[in-house]
This record gives C-alpha cells, sequence and structure tokens, in this order.
C-alpha cells in the first residue's frame, strides 16, 4: 500500500505554470503566502484561500482602500487567525458566491470525504471511478486512497501534475495497479458506464456541490464542494463585516443577505456606477448606428463578469463551430451540466444577438474601424469568424494593422 503523509498546507502552484499550463518563467514572479508585497503604490497580500493547489484570496490597500477578492475559497474558521484580516477594515469584498443561496447547505468536506468512503464500502466487488476536473480535489484522492489502502490510477499528465504539486505518494500510470481511479469528469457519461461495467462492475462518484443530472444508476454524487456553503459564508461576512459586497459570479446578487452584517463604517471606494456623460457617449455611439441605447456595461462578451477561477478539461469544447448561417452572437459556453449560474445564457437555450447588428452585414467602412473591429469582430471566435469569411477577414486586420491603431 501508498506511504502515509500529511498534505502540505501550502502547495507550490508557481510549479504547475511552466509545464503544464506552458507560460515562460519570464512572467512568473511568485509571491509568499501571508507576506505583504509593495506594486507601484498598492500593497498587495496572498491569503490561503482553501480552495484548490496554491488558490489564494489577494487583499489590496492604497489610498482607495481595501479591498479583499476572495476568488474561489472554502472559508474555515482558521481564517480568523489571519494576522492580515483580523481587525481589518475592509472596504470592499468580492465574494464567491457560487453556494450564495439559504437553500445551499453543504457538509464539510471532511463529512463529504465520508460519505464517498461509505458508498464505497457499499458496493465491495466494484471498481470505483471519481470525476474530477485538471485541478481540485486531491485531498479526497488522497484520503480515498489511505482510507482503502490502494492506489488512485491516474493518467499520465495527471501523475506528473501530482508529482509537481508534492502530494503524498498514492498515485500512479500503472493499469490495474489500483480499483480506484481518477477521470476528467466529462467522461463519466450514461456510456461510458455502460462500457466500465461491461468490463467489471464499476460505481462512479462525481464530487460536486452542485445539481447535476445523473444518467446512469451507478453514477453518485457526493456533495464535496470546494466553495463555501451559505452558512460558511454568513459567518465569514458577519466575522470580516465589511463595507459592501460585490459578488464574483453573475446573475447572483448575493449581498442581500448578509446586509445586517455590514459595516456602518463610510467606505473609501465610490459604488460602482457609470457616471452620465460616460453613459450618454454611449448612447449617442449606439443611436449613431441606428442601435437602441445601451449601457457601456453590456458592450463586453456575455457572462464577462468575473467568475474567480474556472479549470476546465483539455477535452472540453472541441466540437466544430455550427455554421455560421443566422449570423448569431455564439453563446457563453460553460458546463451547462454542472453550471447553476442565473443569468446564464447556457441556461436559456438561445442565442443572443449583438444588439441589432449581424456579423453578416457589409464590411467595416475605414473611418469606424477601430470601432466596427473591436465591436464587431473581436466578440466572436477566431475560427468562427475565418470560416465564415477567411478574405474579409484577413484583409480587416491587415487595414487594422495598417493603420497603427494599435500600440
Amino acid at each position: 500500500p501508498p506511504p502515509t503523509c500529511p498534505i502540505p498546507r501550502h502547495l507550490p502552484c508557481p510549479a504547475l505554470m511552466p509545464r503544464p499550463l506552458q507560460v515562460p518563467m519570464c512572467w512568473i514572479r511568485p509571491l509568499e503566502v501571508g507576506q505583504s508585497h509593495v506594486v507601484g503604490e498598492v500593497t498587495v497580500t496572498l491569503i490561503d484561500s482553501n480552495h484548490c493547489p496554491g488558490s489564494v484570496m489577494f487583499l489590496f490597500e492604497g489610498t482607495f482602500g481595501t479591498i479583499l477578492y476572495t476568488g474561489d475559497f472554502r472559508y474555515t474558521s482558521a481564517m480568523q487567525c489571519e494576522p492580515v484580516l483580523r481587525g481589518r477594515h475592509i472596504d470592499r469584498l468580492y465574494l464567491d458566491n457560487t453556494h450564495c443561496h439559504p437553500q445551499r447547505a453543504l457538509p464539510s468536506r471532511a463529512l463529504a470525504t465520508r460519505q464517498a468512503a461509505h458508498l464505497i464500502r457499499a458496493h465491495p466487488q466494484h471498481h470505483v471511478v471519481i470525476g474530477v476536473y485538471t485541478l481540485g480535489k486531491e485531498a479526497l484522492l488522497v484520503d480515498l486512497a489511505l482510507e482503502f489502502s490502494t492506489w488512485v490510477v491516474v493518467s499520465p499528465w495527471r501523475l506528473e501534475q501530482m508529482r509537481l504539486l508534492e502530494l503524498p505518494d498514492v498515485f500512479t500510470a500503472e493499469e490495474g495497479a489500483g480499483w480506484i481511479r481518477a477521470v476528467d469528469v466529462a467522461e463519466i457519461r450514461c456510456d461510458t458506464l455502460v462500457t466500465w461495467n461491461a468490463l467489471h462492475p464499476t460505481i462512479a462518484i462525481i464530487p460536486t456541490g452542485r445539481p447535476m443530472k445523473v444518467t446512469h444508476p451507478n453514477i453518485h454524487l457526493v456533495p464535496y464542494s470546494d466553495h463555501s456553503s451559505f452558512a460558511e459564508l454568513r459567518e465569514f461576512v458577519k466575522w470580516l463585516k465589511p463595507c459592501s459586497i460585490i459578488p464574483i459570479v453573475k446573475g447572483d446578487m448575493c449581498q442581500v443577505y448578509f446586509q445586517e452584517y455590514l459595516s456602518s463604517a463610510p467606505q473609501i471606494l465610490p459604488d460602482f456606477e457609470v457616471s452620465k456623460p460616460v453613459q450618454e457617449s454611449g448612447q449617442r455611439q449606439s443611436q449613431r448606428r441606428g442601435q437602441k441605447p445601451m449601457s457601456v456595461w453590456k458592450r463586453g462578451p456575455w457572462c464577462s463578469v468575473p467568475r474567480g477561477v474556472i479549470y476546465e478539461s483539455p477535452e472540453k469544447n472541441t466540437e466544430k463551430p455550427e455554421a455560421f448561417t443566422d449570423v448569431k452572437v455564439p453563446q457563453h459556453y460553460c458546463e451547462s451540466a454542472l453550471c447553476t449560474k442565473e443569468g446564464c445564457t447556457c441556461h436559456r437555450g438561445e442565442k443572443e444577438e449583438l444588439r441589432g447588428e449581424q456579423l453578416g452585414a457589409a464590411p467595416v467602412s475605414s473611418e469606424h474601424l477601430a470601432t466596427g473591429f473591436a465591436e464587431q469582430y473581436l466578440l466572436t471566435p477566431l475560427n468562427v469568424l475565418k470560416q465564415n469569411s477567411s478574405q474579409t477577414f484577413d484583409e480587416l486586420v491587415e487595414d487594422f494593422f495598417r493603420k497603427g491603431d494599435t500600440p
């Protein structure tokens, strides 16, 4: 059986960047967790976010006030012992509101791990397949490997990643070495379960705190989440007492649930509002193009509000784009099976148009090339545009750069 050893508290996330993520070393500047770093006139401090390996919260301090950006995080009462947060006045809290709803109750990860172990014991003759993302849920895999004294079989690239993270030596790429296997969550489908069970009785476990449609009786959901439950979010906000909250997941304005816990002290940062001159400017430009007036905030790509760190499988989104017939702007792509974000286009079942303009319209005139190029083309994937009109696209790009409108 694999040796027993604890998981280190702070994992070397920078080790993932130059190899699996292919980030050049010249762009990497590792920052120590818990230490303050001065960048220009801003002081930034990294705080362990108790999420996936290497994930952190960012505390920004400067003349603008104090901002805490949680990113994806799982609150624990140990965070109240962080020296940089104790007694700290927070002007604005950017909060991971993935489970920000009173009905989204979740057990602790320790309890969810016990549920997974109980499920495995109930199927003693079965192989076990666990669906995970590119990064995350490593602690669950380690705990189950130690609980049942078995290796966890992973792909060669995932094994290299586990070693870069300096995790306990419970992983192997040797097929058949263990009866617990970790695969990408996208592989857990009805057809793959049928195939696996034809070879050997198999159950699949998907550790997730989000609702999901089960397509096979041998697929089991375990409420293991790396995001904070609603009760944990409430405890965190009640302790921190920020002046204001901004959710980082679009479509869920969760501040209403924590209004009673917000600080009454005036915040240094102004509210997020678009100034009247900017609004009027956006309306005039829309009217000149024959469009209905719209807010400048609706010019960007859909679902573009910060959602924290989302890790996707390399195999996802490999389908070829649909024929460019109705010239609709492609809807936001997300993991629809797991996505529960209100307002996300993946739940509407329809594609949104670019406010009356269609990409199949006549080429952009030279005097409006800069704005036309940005609005009409940059919001659409390049492969779709080139498929639609390769020659026109190349000509526009060459003309755009010839005019010297870019740095």
